[in-house]
């Protein structure tokens, strides 16, 4: 498959399979819905049941296993709990889809409340939607700068 980008999304192409278009609807609005902090749009989003991946860190109180999809919208909501939202940064610079897996890659930061310090780094995200529901997420992330700005 070619990929031809647009201005608009990063990754996006002109000549995707429609099981490759359905990802990509259910990516955008999983990505709409993090960034509106709507976790309950989020359940909706999230399977059942959910392969979740995050390395877990004992320091980060955001991290931790998840399985259901109210576990795994709970994410944001801990997220935004436990750092200052007006220092919260995401880009995405490859947004990837080939059939029902898709691979967001960008830079993240921010600042954690009880500290002040900050962290930042860059992820990749692996997501995989199947029936229109997320039913896997992978994050890979720089866990030590955000362990360390967790950190007293």
């Amino acid at each position: 498959m070619t990929d031809h980008p647009t201005a608009a999304t990063p990754g996006t192409t002109t000549d995707e399979t429609p099981v490759a278009e359905a990802t990509r609807s259910v990516v955008q609005q999983f990505l709409a819905a993090r960034m509106a902090g709507d976790t309950g749009r989020l359940t909706e989003l999230f399977a059942d049941e959910v392969d979740w991946l995050l390395a877990e860190n004992p320091v980060v109180p955001w991290i931790r296993p998840r399985r259901t999809a109210a576990e795994c919208a709970a994410q944001a909501e801990e997220l935004a709990a436990h750092t200052v939202p007006e220092d919260a940064r995401a880009s995405v610079d490859a947004f990837l889809v080939d059939g029902t897996d898709a691979v967001l890659t960008g830079h993240v930061s921010g600042t954690v409340r009880t500290t002040g310090k900050t962290f930042e780094g860059p992820f990749a995200l692996r997501l995989t939607v199947e029936n229109g529901r997320i039913t896997r997420h992978h994050l890979y992330e720089n866990s030590l700068s955000i362990a360390e700005a967790c950190t007293p």
